[in-house]
């Protein structure tokens, strides 16, 4: 039986056996590229969201009245990360061996990964939602091909063509975005496509991952983490596409690389926990 966490998420704290939803912390960055931080990330998320209240007006629902466990960080290999992603697919396979709903918070973005060899176990015909700033299709970064610089490259290597759906994409090489062309379904710059993407997956009721790099929201609103991209979306603009996000089959996702020390307002950490709340009562577990 998995254990709670000494500190919750606000108005997450079901009894494991009864929870719908687990949260699960990867608190991992050893292959950030730029600036690092994200792995503090799950545990500001959880400390700053008692500065929320648990009530939506967004959505006029209310975290009281969903079974949310939040099971706490997960203890990781900072130096190898083939052992995190391990431990990150070890505690996501349990979870959904239990038929509940994980929530991965991050930590950087090559822990969707470790969650996503484990969805894929039980859905093999799984398609992924992703919302970030970056492609992250490069083959290796430096080298090192397992990086949050690749992590959509590796999903791909999961999935094959035609079943990465990825949105707000502003930044890259020149080598990832004709990948994408021949590989990926990407929608650069905003959310331009995705109700379209949304019916598609509907009406094919495809289980569906749905990874949320933080990154996607524009600096100016969301300066707290590793590679800060100008030109990027709002919340409101996030928030609605969560919600659109939220009428396919999605059995699992994440939020990821929120670095709360790099923005000493807080503003960043405050909104990433308010994207945490939004995506928890957006989702149609049952």
């Amino acid at each position: 039986m998995i254990e709670r966490n000494i500190e919750t998420f606000i108005g997450c704290d079901a009894d494991y056996s009864d929870a719908k939803i687990v949260i699960y912390g990867a608190p991992f960055d050893s292959t950030t590229s730029f600036r690092p931080g994200a792995r503090f990330g799950p545990s500001a998320i959880r400390h700053e969201s008692f500065g929320l209240e648990t009530y939506s007006l967004y959505q006029d629902k209310d975290l009281c009245d969903i079974s949310v466990f939040d099971s706490g960080d997960l203890e990781l290999c900072f130096g190898r990360a083939e052992l995190a992603l391990d431990d990150i697919e070890k505690r996501a396979c349990e979870i959904l061996g239990d038929n509940k709903f994980p929530l991965l918070v991050g930590g950087e973005h090559l822990v969707t990964l470790g969650a996503l060899r484990a969805v894929v176990k039980k859905y093999p015909d799984l398609h992924i939602i992703h919302f970030d700033a970056h492609a992250d299709l490069r083959d290796d970064y430096l080298g090192a091909t397992l990086s949050h610089a690749c992590v959509m490259r590796r999903a791909y290597d999961l999935l094959g063509d035609g079943r990465i759906h990825q949105f707000c994409i502003r930044s890259g090489e020149r080598a990832e975005f004709e990948f994408a062309k021949k590989h990926t379904d990407m929608h650069p710059f905003s959310f331009d496509g995705l109700a379209e993407v949304v019916e598609q997956l509907k009406k094919s009721n495809v289980p569906v991952y749905f990874t949320i790099d933080l990154d996607c929201i524009d600096p100016s609103a969301f300066p707290g983490t590793g590679t800060p991209e100008a030109g990027g979306v709002s919340f409101t603009q996030l928030l609605n596409a969560i919600i659109e996000v939220s009428k396919t089959n999605v059995v699992a996702a994440d939020i990821n690389e929120l670095a709360p020390m790099l923005d000493n307002s807080g503003t960043s950490t405050a909104t990433a926990c308010k994207v945490m709340r939004e995506l928890m009562l957006a989702l149609n577990v049952k």
